[in-house]
């Protein structure tokens, strides 16, 4: 495809503001699922794309997306390790955009192990199914510490009384920030459980916005297409107690992104705030130095070069990734703030022996 025929994401915000309502409805279906990719670091293909717009424009139907990506991928020759990343982007994204763009919901346990089943559909062997092992992450927002995840053996009589208990639960009588403070504290438990072995999270956002639809809300996608990153440390923030380094399950991150996606506030949602015992080199990429004219224009692919950079070649200096992309190190800097603040890379040393390693 020629450069000046491409298409990016950012056009699907022109469907949103100005797009017939059927139009808009789908493109607010393709940015969520989009972008919720960002949260296992994938990033969807300019095909995948390309055939989103030929949906928003009802050239081809949703069923047809998936099988044109099918296609795609069964037809291409050479294939590199990025491409079973961007097979993974691009596959789990039409089938979220397929259960977004339907009005069918069960709010059961069968119903939670479904949505799991059909956003993982051709992408992953066990989907749909409970994992069968205890797990641990090491988090970057936790300094690399894991939140404890539930047993494997206990993970369908958890789900099952998490969704009893919010079933039973009236919201009569609270006030707008009451129901909001409740709504944090049942999804952050529903994630904890962490019921299956990959796509806890991006299982965990589609099933919430569902469940906040059958209740009467009217959510738009944008929130987690937008800050999909921060929606995963938020609930890792909540589910992390640590009584030796004197820190609580904070649930105020997951109540200020549920707070602007519900009544419309306006918080200001940084990952670097979660970071706990934040090191200097987070703490100080602030909004000043955002204006120099150094900075260049974020783009994915250049993350996507530094992350298979790093998987390559191991820890790597700042000067030596600048090398690799082509840029002065004073602007390889911003894409490094940028990984950092994700979650996906991790700092060593300090000044000049930094170095930079994937989690």
């Amino acid at each position: 495809m020629d450069n000046e025929n491409k298409y990016n994401i950012q056009d699907l915000d022109e469907y949103i503001r100005q797009g017939e309502p059927e139009r808009r409805e789908k493109a607010i279906a393709w940015q969520t699922a989009i972008g919720l990719q960002a949260v296992d670091g994938l990033t969807p293909s300019q095909y995948l794309l390309e055939t989103a717009r030929k949906n928003i424009e009802g050239e081809i139907t949703t069923d047809m997306v998936r099988q044109l990506v099918d296609s795609y991928y069964q037809n291409k020759t050479a294939r590199t390790a990025a491409d079973q990343n961007t097979e993974e982007a691009d596959k789990v994204s039409a089938n979220i955009n397929k259960v977004l763009s339907t009005d069918t919901f069960a709010f059961t346990f069968n119903g939670f192990v479904s949505i799991h089943r059909r956003i993982f559909d051709g992408v992953l062997i066990h989907a749909g199914k409970l994992r069968k092992y205890d797990i641990s992450k090491k988090e970057w927002v936790l300094r690399g510490d894991s939140v404890h995840y539930l047993n494997w053996e206990d993970l369908e009589r958890a789900i099952d009384y998490d969704l009893q208990q919010e079933k039973s639960f009236s919201y009569r009588g609270l006030s707008d920030v009451e129901k909001v403070n409740h709504i944090c504290r049942f999804v952050a438990g529903l994630w904890q459980i962490h019921p299956f072995g990959e796509g806890n999270t991006r299982t965990t956002a589609v099933f919430t916005i569902q469940y906040l639809r059958s209740i009467g809300y009217q959510v738009t996608n944008n929130m987690f297409a937008d800050h999909s990153w921060y929606f995963r440390n938020a609930l890792v923030r909540a589910n992390y107690k640590n009584v030796k380094l004197d820190i609580d399950n904070d649930y105020s991150f997951l109540e200020k992104f549920f707070g602007n996606l519900l009544l419309g506030e306006k918080h200001e949602l940084k990952n670097r705030y979660m970071l706990i015992q934040a090191p200097a080199e987070i703490r100080q990429t602030d909004d000043n130095q955002d204006n120099t004219d150094d900075k260049p224009t974020i783009t994915d692919d250049k993350m996507a070069s530094i992350l298979a950079y790093l998987k390559k070649n191991g820890p790597s200096r700042r000067k030596d990734i600048s090398a690799m992309l082509g840029l002065k190190p004073t602007q390889t800097k911003y894409y490094l703030y940028k990984l950092l603040e994700q979650g996906k890379i991790v700092a060593h040393g300090a000044n000049r022996n930094r170095t930079y390693s994937l989690v």
